[in-house]
């Protein structure tokens, strides 16, 4: 439990990093939920509130990008190397071999 306490926070720093906003509000969330749950004792819900907490990062460190405003209409997304992958063009009529 410990370990992936500590594993949510660690994704935190790195997602939302230079956006103090975004990461105290993870860093509340991710407190208040361990702590909402900290007297759990079936083993059943444990496992269940553990699973749930490792998809969470996993969505955190794969899908979350940050955005950041620098005109009045202007967005620029700021991507991590977690999230870069090669892309295939697509093609309208596909080749045959």
């Amino acid at each position: 439990v410990l370990k992936l306490f500590k594993l949510l926070h660690r994704t935190r720093q790195e997602v939302f990093k230079n956006d103090t906003k975004a990461l105290a509000a993870a860093r509340q969330k991710i407190n208040e939920e361990f702590r909402k749950n900290r007297d759990e004792k079936s083993e059943e819900k444990i496992s269940e509130l553990l699973k749930i907490a490792s998809d969470v990062e996993v969505i955190l460190r794969t899908s979350v990008i940050q955005a950041v405003h620098t005109d009045s209409d202007k967005i620029v997304l700021v991507p991590r190397k977690d999230l870069l992958q090669d892309n295939t063009p697509y093609l309208d009529k596909p080749t045959k071999k």
